[in-house]
């Protein structure tokens, strides 16, 4: 019955003892390397996150105060306090980096992991025997066939990766994409981008698809007023009360809290055949512009009435002959 027993000989050793050893190594060095890179991109992420926050306190306190004596620093700090605006823009910019970070964190983690995985399974089948160059081969035949087959899968992350690497819009932003749809951005992925419009639909935009895209919430904006006028009406008198209107209006709140310029009255912007029309501007936050403009142009019609400045058609366009009220 020994003679029968069973022994391991160096074949058996080899299966049932050195080759589970060597891929369970190569199974923890990979859990270990990417655990490890995993640490450091999170590590780069929050770095950014804690930079951005702590960026103006040490700007204000840790610079300044090693240079300015004691009598200057609160004047530092009372510029600060006294500005909103500028406060309220750089939380919204370190806010919108820290996702930007996130997200380009997201990505390098599942490369990371992805590129791990691939490492271990060529190491496991090259150690239990298997010729892993036709596999590697027959994959680059593979991986050239799905690219043609898949261009626009492939174009649409590429796209991504730039359009975050790049920064060219953020969820909460107003942007204006394939020439048609203007909405607020509400997720930003690696192939679909979401924008939900102003009559609340939801539009799926492939990134590969856009060609081009404009944003209106990024550093500023500009309130932009076409007024229409009566030929009868004095033009200089309607450019000066504009702009006295406008200078009343943003001197107030809440208007105040948006406006980063003084109004500019560029005056008249055109004429027709039935009106002159006169332009004003203001430099305001971005994504404020539409609630100045309406708030403005409410202010700046009432100044016309007050003023006796007559529209183009004081009591509505006339009615064509022929055609019944």
């Amino acid at each position: 019955m020994s003679d029968l027993a069973f022994q391991l000989n160096e074949n058996g050793r080899q299966w049932l003892i050195h080759t589970p050893l060597e891929i369970g190594l190569y199974v923890v060095l990979a859990v270990v390397v990417r655990y490890l890179l995993h640490r450091g991109i999170d590590r780069l992420v929050r770095g950014n996150r804690r930079d951005g926050d702590s960026a103006p306190r040490r700007f204000g306190l840790g610079r300044l105060g090693g240079r300015l004596n004691g009598s200057r620093l609160p004047a530092v700090r009372r510029r600060t306090v006294d500005d909103p605006a500028k406060a309220q823009r750089d939380r919204e910019a370190r806010a919108r980096r820290a996702q930007r970070a996130e997200t380009i964190g997201s990505v390098l983690k599942s490369a990371v992991s992805f590129l791990v995985l691939i490492w271990v399974v060529i190491q496991s089948l090259a150690i239990v025997g298997v010729n892993v160059a036709p596999l590697i081969a027959s994959a680059g035949v593979v991986g050239v066939a799905l690219g043609f087959g898949a261009q626009n899968l492939v174009r649409d992350f590429i796209s991504g990766i730039f359009m975050l690497i790049e920064d060219q819009y953020g969820v909460g932003d107003v942007v204006l994409v394939l020439g048609e749809v203007t909405g607020t951005v509400e997720t930003v992925g690696m192939r679909i981008t979401t924008v939900r419009d102003v009559q609340g639909t939801l539009w799926y935009v492939r990134n590969g698809e856009i060609m081009r895209v404009a944003n209106f919430s990024q550093d500023y904006a500009v309130a932009f007023l076409q007024l229409p006028i009566s030929y009868s009406a004095d033009v200089d008198l309607a450019c000066r009360v504009a702009l006295e209107a406008a200078l009343e209006a943003v001197a107030e709140e809440p208007l105040s809290e948006d406006v980063l310029g003084a109004p500019d009255m560029l005056g008249v912007d055109g004429a027709t055949a039935d009106r002159v029309s006169i332009r004003l501007t203001v430099r305001v936050r971005a994504n404020r512009q539409w609630a100045v403009e309406r708030e403005l142009r409410r202010r700046i019609l009432r100044a016309f009435d007050e003023h006796d400045i007559a529209p183009p058609y004081r009591s509505g366009l006339p009615v064509a002959a022929g055609v019944p009220e």
